[in-house]
C-alpha cells in the first residue's frame, strides 16, 4: 500500500526523506548520484531503454517509489504505453504472480505522470 494517494505524491515525499540521508551521509549519497548517473548515460543504450530495464527491476524487487522515480522518467523521456507495456510483460514472465501485481501499479504511476488515461 502506498503511503500517500498518487505515485506523485510518493515520490515527492521519498525524495523528501532522501534530504535527510543525504545531509547525514552526503559522500554515499553522491556517490549513489553519480552511480546513477554513469548507468543511465547515453551509451550502446539508450536512457530510456535503461529506464525501462530499470523499471522491470523495480517491478522485480516490488519497490513502489523505485516504480514511481522509474515511472516518471519514462514519462519525462517519451516513453510510450505500448513500451511499458512490453518491458512489464518480461518483468511478469521473470516474477511470476508478485511481478504481475506490481506490474499493476507500474501501469498506475506511468498513467499518473504521463497523464494519459489507462486503457
Amino acid at each position: 500500500m502506498l503511503p500517500t494517494e498518487s505515485y506523485r505524491g510518493l515520490a515527492q515525499a521519498v525524495s523528501g526523506q532522501l534530504a535527510s540521508l543525504r545531509a547525514g551521509t552526503p559522500e554515499v549519497m553522491k556517490a549513489f548520484s553519480d552511480l546513477g548517473r554513469a548507468a543511465t548515460a547515453e551509451g550502446a543504450l539508450d536512457k530510456k531503454t535503461k529506464e525501462l530495464i530499470a523499471l522491470a527491476l523495480s517491478v522485480a524487487a516490488r519497490c513502489d517509489p523505485c516504480i514511481a522515480f522509474h515511472t516518471q522518467a519514462l514519462a519525462k523521456l517519451g516513453a510510450t504505453r505500448a513500451e511499458l507495456d512490453e518491458t512489464l510483460g518480461v518483468a511478469v514472465y521473470m516474477g511470476g504472480g508478485p511481478s504481475l501485481m506490481y506490474a499493476a501499479s507500474a501501469i498506475a504511476s506511468f498513467t499518473e505522470f504521463a497523464g494519459t488515461p489507462a486503457p
